[in-house]
């Protein structure tokens, strides 16, 4: 499939819904529904790509809510979740509205920010409840909360040379949106704090090797990844199932849990000195940039795009 394109494939049986910032196309043949963000004003998870992020899990679901109530398969089977944006999965969360709430003492519009986040991730982390596999297909560079949002999902493939990691540290915070608990699934705890506390940025190649990311792909084939993962999927599904039921029964990742470390988050984030928000500042001056010279590139604004 061309994702340099908005030809949404509109011969499928899922409600038309509009979102201001992801582009999806779904593939009724073999039940895969794909999400691309396709966030504004700079690659991370502002308010608004949130926002839609919840809308289009709650229409996932409950489409397979209704196919089984019909005594149908469900027709959606698999959820790929990426990016629009060439080179950049997403550079974390939205630093330019911590500055903000931080600076006016807005810690309720903070903690507002914190929910939703925790709403999405956590929704993509337990499927909705329904019987969907979940894959984050990472083509670009995953940073703080875009790493944390891939970690939710069953599967991590990744293409060879992106980077991954969490630069928190650089202005005195943490990943608070579920890094901790998702790494501590898949690493030991003592690995988990020192990625946090140096902030080193990885390759794939090496969170493959340490058994973060599940699937490496050579680059510019993560697309023929995913559809090789979702073949070897179909092929002994009842399996593959059945270990994801178990590695969440095994080491399960409450919401509770999840909202204690948000407040943490939100603590630590409220008690930041000035110049620590300078230096999150700079990081936002960074995005802009970004931003600008991939609108450029790829020739995108901010586009509705339906499904």
């Amino acid at each position: 499939m061309d994702i340099n394109n908005n030809n949404i494939n509109n011969n499928n049986t899922v409600p038309t819904q509009f979102y201001d910032q992801l582009v999806t196309d779904f593939d009724q043949a073999n039940g895969v529904m794909w999400c691309y963000a396709n966030p504004s004003p700079r690659p991370c998870f502002t308010p608004e790509l949130l926002q839609d992020l919840m809308r289009f899990l709650n229409v996932v679901k409950n489409k397979v809510v209704s196919d089984r109530g019909a005594g149908l398969s469900p027709s959606i089977k698999y959820l790929i979740l990426g990016s629009y944006r060439p080179g950049i999965f997403s550079l974390g969360g939205d630093l330019n509205l911590f500055v903000n709430c931080i600076r006016d003492h807005d810690r309720e519009r903070l903690e507002k920010y914190m929910k939703l986040s925790l709403d999405v991730l956590y929704g993509t982390y337990s499927n909705m409840d329904v019987p969907i596999t979940t894959i984050a297909l990472i083509r670009g560079n995953a940073l703080g909360a875009g790493f944390e949002g891939a970690l939710a999902c069953d599967y991590l493939v990744a293409e060879r040379s992106v980077q991954l990691g969490f630069p928190e540290v650089l202005f005195n915070m943490f990943p608070g949106m579920g890094a901790y608990s998702f790494l501590a699934r898949r690493i030991s705890p003592v690995e988990v704090e020192r990625m946090i506390l140096s902030g080193r940025i990885y390759t794939a190649e090496e969170l493959f090797q340490l058994g973060v990311v599940d699937f490496l792909a050579d680059d510019g084939m993560g697309v023929s990844e995913v559809k090789n993962l979702m073949k070897k999927h179909e092929k002994n599904s009842n399996t593959r199932k059945s270990l994801l039921k178990i590695r969440n029964r095994v080491n399960p990742v409450t919401f509770d849990e999840l909202i204690d470390i948000g407040n943490i988050w939100v603590d630590a984030a409220m008690s930041l000195s000035e110049r620590e928000l300078k230096v999150m500042q700079r990081l936002v001056r960074s995005q802009d940039k970004i931003a600008e010279s991939l609108v450029q590139t790829i020739g995108i604004s901010e586009k509705r795009v339906r499904l």
